[in-house]
């Protein structure tokens, strides 16, 4: 796969137009998590998190390194939130470190952690910045022991979601229970480049029900708690064709959809899981055991639903060939299985990104749209929760970055999801309310470690200070922001 970053579409000098374009209302912000920014890994009596324990693993992070100081946003707090009222960010998703604020995964919230979260919403608040506050992003207490595959993990969270309710109740406007549970079990136990590493294949799918089952019970318990914000989840989803019009592509691809899409959204919304592809139905014998009164507490009624997109996928049957991975790419980017009954094939017409996805904004629409037919009036108002590009930064001498992929990327993706839901557009009925840019800062970007940088901020790790220095499309941003 090629790592050829698209010519620049002159989206640099077209500010003001785009941001002529964005309806009134129309939230732009920037998200992050809490693993990949905070740092400070034993501060403050953090416990740890699965993904600590995953990067001391010999060969699990592409770089050997781990997120112990990451972007040290424990220490920097007050110059990003400078960075975003500067950006003219109408709203900033963070999340909360569970290991943070319950280092066992149970029992009194840890003050420390308490008093940081304190202080950051009391500077987005006084900034004029609306608070998205995701409760789990990946990082869930070591000291649950079986994680997401044992069934008391989503117990604790709807305890640990009850607490939080309690004490931030009042002063965050959107709630997003749990990020992108699809990619946790798929990458984390199916096929083990993510913590924890287990590669179960379709015996990973009770980590999966388990998070959707702790979403619900996530639900209940900020209810119980009163919260005035809205309250949903971010599920990423990707539009799903098949390579061929082969039967056995066909089935393949389906198969896929259901994995990365329709099983984390179809129980939300709809209540239910949806049917096995009839060739597979052995591998998904476990959909068939779930008990109805699950599906009632996934199936609560949502304030938002939140959608993650970064890339198209395009599927064929078979396993993905036995090769070894290059030793310079990301984990996400190497073959995924041997053993699967699918793999993932090139999208040779669309320029990639750093991580080799293919940079195809009109298929944004296309999952709107598919959302629309899918669930219909069951889907509540929308928010696209992250959206972004890894490219290759590089500072020059001066300390500039000029990005200008990443402008492109991001204006083309904006004008995309703006014209998909307008009226005569072909997702008309979604009533989309914002957009999230992936990221504000560089982070650690999981098993790819710090190769890969999505940030509007560019953070120099080789300095212990962490310098930040906004790059060109912080710059473009602002431009965008001020001219609607």
């Amino acid at each position: 796969m090629s790592s050829n970053t698209p010519a620049s579409r002159a989206w640099q000098h077209r500010a003001a137009e785009l941001g002529d374009r964005l309806p009134t209302g129309f939230q732009i912000g920037t998200a992050t998590s809490a693993f990949q920014i905070e740092g400070g890994a034993r501060d403050g009596g953090r416990g740890e998190s699965h993904w600590d324990a995953f990067t001391r693993e010999p060969g699990r992070i592409l770089d050997g390194q781990n997120a112990s100081v990451a972007a040290d946003h424990i220490g920097k707090l007050t110059e990003d939130v400078t960075l975003l009222r500067e950006l003219g960010a109408d709203s900033y998703r963070f999340s909360f470190a569970w290991p943070r604020l319950q280092p066992d995964g149970r029992g009194t919230l840890n003050r420390s952690g308490l008093a940081f979260y304190d202080r950051l919403l009391d500077q987005l608040l006084g900034n004029g910045i609306s608070p998205m506050a995701t409760l789990s992003h990946w990082d869930t207490p070591a000291a649950l022991r079986g994680g997401w595959l044992n069934r008391d993990t989503a117990m604790r969270f709807g305890d640990y979601a009850h607490e939080m309710g309690a004490v931030f109740g009042d002063r965050i406007d959107r709630w997003v229970t749990i990020a992108d549970p699809a990619t946790v079990m798929f990458n984390g136990y199916m096929i083990g480049v993510h913590a924890p590493g287990q590669a179960l294949l379709f015996d990973a799918l009770p980590a999966g029900h388990h998070q959707l089952l702790g979403h619900g019970l996530a639900v209940q318990g900020l209810r119980a708690a009163d919260v005035r914000g809205g309250i949903g989840l971010a599920n990423v989803h990707s539009p799903v064709q098949s390579a061929t019009d082969r039967e056995a592509d066909r089935d393949a691809a389906a198969l896929y959809d259901l994995l990365r899409n329709r099983l984390f959204a179809d129980p939300v919304l709809l209540g239910r899981y949806p049917d096995p592809v009839g060739v597979f139905e052995n591998e998904l014998r476990y959909l068939h055991e779930i008990e109805p009164d699950d599906l009632r507490t996934i199936h609560q009624p949502l304030d938002f639903y939140g959608v993650e997109y970064f890339q198209p996928s395009r599927v064929a049957a078979g396993a993905a060939k036995p090769v070894r991975a290059p030793e310079d790419r990301p984990a996400e980017e190497r073959p995924m299985s041997s053993r699967l009954p699918f793999h993932l094939t090139e999208f040779r017409e669309h320029p990639v990104t750093g991580f080799g996805w293919p940079n195809a904004p009109e298929y944004l629409p296309v999952l709107l749209a598919e959302l629309q037919d899918r669930y219909g009036e069951a889907l509540p108002p929308v928010y696209l929760t992250a959206g972004g590009a890894s490219y290759p930064d590089t500072a020059d001498v001066r300390g500039a970055v000029t990005d200008l992929a990443r402008i492109d990327y991001l204006a083309e993706h904006l004008v995309a999801a703006v014209d998909a839901v307008a009226p005569g557009g072909p997702a008309e009925g979604v009533d989309l309310r914002g957009y999230l840019i992936w990221s504000l800062l560089d982070g650690f970007e999981w098993a790819a470690g710090y190769t890969q940088r999505f940030g509007l901020v560019h953070v120099d790790f080789t300095d212990p200070a962490r310098k930040r220095t906004p790059k060109l499309s912080y710059r473009w941003l602002q431009e965008v922001l001020s001219a609607r």
